[in-house]
């Protein structure tokens, strides 16, 4: 898959930023969390993104094993990305698809996670 420049943000604009990622794969995760939300997300190494604006704004979540930096807008509630770790200590950006700007989220491939048994 061609690696596409991403921007994206939070309802309220608040939050911007821009990632280097492969787009058109989607993880649909069933984890209480995700299934909730309706996340559709990608992953990117963490050096290929780059928050634009609204680091002041942005309020943690962390939740089971408290390994994943869940980033959201204290403004709208929003939440386009979040911040961890690979297994392998690689530091990753998980960019919610939902929150990037002109993407026609009926061409994703979506693959299914069992985030429910993990």
């Amino acid at each position: 898959m061609a690696v596409e420049t991403l921007h994206g943000g939070c309802h309220c604009g608040a939050v911007r930023f821009e990632a280097e990622a492969e787009r058109m794969a989607a993880n649909e995760c069933n984890c209480s969390h995700c299934a909730k939300k309706g996340f559709l997300l990608t992953f990117t190494p963490l050096d290929k993104f780059t928050l634009l604006s609204g680091e002041d704004k942005l309020t943690e979540y962390r939740f089971n094993k408290k390994v994943i930096s869940h980033q959201f807008c204290s403004v709208c509630g929003i939440q386009p990305f979040g911040r961890g770790e690979m297994p392998d200590g690689t530091k990753i950006a998980a960019i919610n698809l939902r929150c990037v700007d002109d993407i026609d989220l009926g061409a994703l491939e979506r693959t299914p996670i069992d985030g429910k048994n993990l």
